[in-house]
C-alpha cells in the first residue's frame, strides 16, 4: 500500500503502545483513526466493522482488565477476523505478548525455569487469542502478531532501529522503536499469519 495514502485504524489507541503507534503513523503521514473503549466493544464484530470501514489496515493493542484474559483475547480475535474483512480491511497488525513466544531453544518463554508464573492466566489468554485468530481469520485478512521479544523499556532512548528475534527475558525495546516495527509491517507486509518478537537493534 502507498505510504502517503494509507488509512489506519488503531484499536486501543489510549494505551502506551497505541499512543506510540499513532504518533509514528502520523509522523509518516498516514490518515489515522484512534479508537478507544468509548467507541464500542472490540469484541463485537459489528462494532469492529463499523469503526474499520474505509480503512486499509488495523493496528490492535487492546486489553480489558475487567474480563478474563482467556475470554477477552479470543473474543477480540474472532471479532477482528469477522469485522475487519466485512469492512474491507486487508492487513491486521496486532500486539501480542513475549511470554508465549519460543525462546532460542524452542521453549515458550513462560515455561522457562524461573519465569514469573503469577500472571500465567494472562499469558495463556494472549496465546489463546492468537490461536483463535489463526483459526478464524479468512484468507482475505493478512495478519501478524508482534510483541517485544522480552519487555518494554519505559526509560530508554529510542534507537531508531529494531530486529525480529526469539523470546529472551532480558530483551528490551522502547515503545517508539516497537511502533516502527508495527508501521513497517502495515506499509510492507513481510510476516504473515505468525507471531514474531521484536528487539532493539
Amino acid at each position: 500500500m502507498e505510504t502517503n495514502s494509507s488509512r489506519i485504524i488503531i484499536f486501543g489507541a489510549g494505551g502506551r503502545v497505541g499512543r506510540a503507534a499513532e504518533a509514528e503513523a502520523r509522523r509518516r503521514g498516514h490518515d489515522v483513526t484512534a479508537a478507544g473503549r468509548a467507541d464500542g466493544e472490540v469484541t463485537d464484530p459489528a462494532v469492529v466493522a463499523r469503526l474499520a470501514a474505509g480503512h486499509d489496515a488495523a493496528i490492535v493493542a487492546v486489553y480489558d482488565p475487567a474480563t478474563s484474559p482467556g475470554e477477552f483475547f479470543p473474543a477480540v480475535a474472532r471479532a477482528l477476523a469477522q469485522g475487519l474483512p466485512a469492512a474491507g480491511v486487508t492487513r491486521l497488525v496486532s500486539v501480542g505478548l513475549a511470554s508465549v513466544l519460543p525462546t532460542a531453544t524452542g521453549e515458550l518463554m513462560m515455561d522457562a525455569p524461573g519465569y514469573p508464573q503469577e500472571w500465567r492466566e494472562f499469558y495463556v489468554g494472549h496465546g489463546a487469542g492468537t490461536e483463535a485468530l489463526r483459526a478464524a481469520a479468512p484468507d482475505s485478512l493478512d495478519w501478524v502478531v508482534l510483541s517485544p521479544a522480552g519487555d518494554f523499556d519505559p526509560e530508554g532512548e529510542p534507537s531508531g532501529a529494531y530486529a525480529f528475534a526469539p523470546a529472551a527475558a532480558e530483551s528490551r525495546i522502547t515503545a517508539a522503536d516497537f511502533a516502527r516495527a508495527l508501521l513497517d509491517e502495515v506499509e510492507v507486509a513481510t510476516l504473515h499469519r505468525t507471531h514474531a518478537g521484536v528487539s532493539a537493534a
